[in-house]
């Protein structure tokens, strides 16, 4: 007669479950403190672990800027954030990159996220984002009939010789050559898969530093095929524009953020992260029952973009993080208001903007207006913004180890 095998698992779970519960406040007294004002072991007199002070882990801010034709929307939306900044922390000459510890764009939102990240003299930004708007306003030609959709600011840039604007702009420097780590896409067409553009990877291998210019060139490239190589030469790109790639790379950005242990050694989650995100341009409505190739290329493209935007926005409610960790600003709107190049006409006009509901994203049920506006939005993340900024003052560990090159 077949005897009944003892029930041996139902021990080994208890030791398993209390072997990973003391691991986990070990783990917690050893790297954050742990202030446990009861913690009995085996019927033992309550021990309470000392508590670290001055030890704040931090979170990691991201700086987000999706597909364009015009950056100037995004250039004003983030000059009117500088300078909440600069008001609320009592630092007149602080700079955006000064508040976020990295930075992502596609398009021309990438030429505007090189702009305000790579490294000038004495190492300082090169660019304000207030100085990135005069430039951009300055340099982009003037504004086009209001009867005509406006055309890309970026739109046969690099049809003139050698592309000089951009030379002027960043001369020789490299993705190595910014403050503050950059990522930046394309797509492949020699390996047919998107490529991005990584400070990381630069600094870890000469094969994938390429020089900025030609970065920008290939994120903005459109349909026109660039031809780019690393600075030693050893990798070549046949890049087309970053829109076709990824429209939308706050994913990509938040991806590499958490998996890069070595710059953001405490980013575990989206709890661990601040994003701010200025969205891309619509694909608009010509009237037509068969829209051209391009306009199906950026209804793809904001269809991507949207849809990752559910999908983040899902990953910080379902973890029931507050509103203002995730802010995305809708700048696509503005293109077609806006039709003037005047920096001081175009911050009242984007004020004006700023003041309309702002739109959120909700997982497979599409956009809904919230009950705040775009400014509030703003607002509330220049605070939390401003709060990280004092709080890192104090902490005795750093929330970002940035890289040498």
């Amino acid at each position: 007669m077949a005897t009944t095998a003892p029930a041996i698992m139902d021990p080994c779970n208890d030791v398993d479950k209390l072997s990973y519960e003391i691991f986990n406040i070990l783990e917690a007294n050893f790297l954050f403190g742990y202030d446990a004002p009861k913690l009995l072991l085996s019927g033992s007199s309550p021990v309470k672990a000392p508590y670290l002070r001055g030890v704040y882990p931090g979170k990691v801010s991201i700086l987000s800027l999706e597909a364009v034709d015009d950056c100037l929307p995004a250039a004003a939306c983030l000059a009117r954030l500088e300078s909440s900044l600069r008001h609320r922390s009592g630092e007149p000459t602080a700079r955006i990159a000064d508040f976020f510890d990295a930075a992502t764009g596609s398009g021309a939102g990438g030429i505007l996220a090189a702009m305000l990240f790579s490294r000038g003299l004495h190492g300082r930004p090169l660019f304000s984002a207030e100085e990135a708007l005069c430039f951009l306003a300055k340099n982009g030609g003037s504004p086009p009939p209001s009867t005509t959709r406006r055309k890309g600011l970026f739109c046969g840039m690099f049809r003139r010789p050698g592309g000089r604007l951009f030379r002027r702009l960043f001369g020789d420097a490299t993705l190595r050559d910014t403050v503050k780590p950059l990522l930046i896409p394309c797509f492949d067409l020699s390996t047919a898969a998107p490529f991005l553009f990584s400070r990381a990877d630069a600094l870890e291998s000469d094969g994938y530093n390429f020089l900025i210019r030609e970065v920008c060139a290939a994120t903005c490239a459109g349909k026109s095929v660039v031809e780019i190589k690393s600075v030693d030469g050893r990798t070549s790109i046949s890049a087309v524009g970053g829109a076709v790639a990824m429209a939308n790379p706050t994913s990509a950005a938040i991806t590499h953020v958490l998996h890069n242990k070595q710059e953001f050694p405490f980013a575990a989650g989206v709890r661990d992260l601040h994003v701010f995100t200025i969205a891309g341009a619509d694909a608009g409505s010509s009237g037509r029952s068969s829209p051209s190739t391009a306009a199906l290329l950026q209804i793809a493209g904001n269809g991507m973009a949207d849809t990752v935007d559910q999908a983040i926005a899902m990953a910080f409610s379902q973890n029931g993080i507050q509103t203002g960790n995730y802010v995305r600003i809708q700048a696509h709107s503005f293109s077609n208001k806006i039709s003037t190049r005047d920096e001081k006409e175009m911050m009242t006009m984007v004020e004006e903007m700023l003041s309309q509901k702002n739109i959120e994203s909700v997982l497979f049920q599409g956009k809904r207006l919230s009950q705040e506006t775009s400014i509030e939005k703003m607002e509330q993340f220049c605070n939390e913004l401003i709060k990280e900024h004092e709080k890192r003052k104090t902490s005795l560990i750093p929330t970002v180890i940035v890289k040498k090159a």
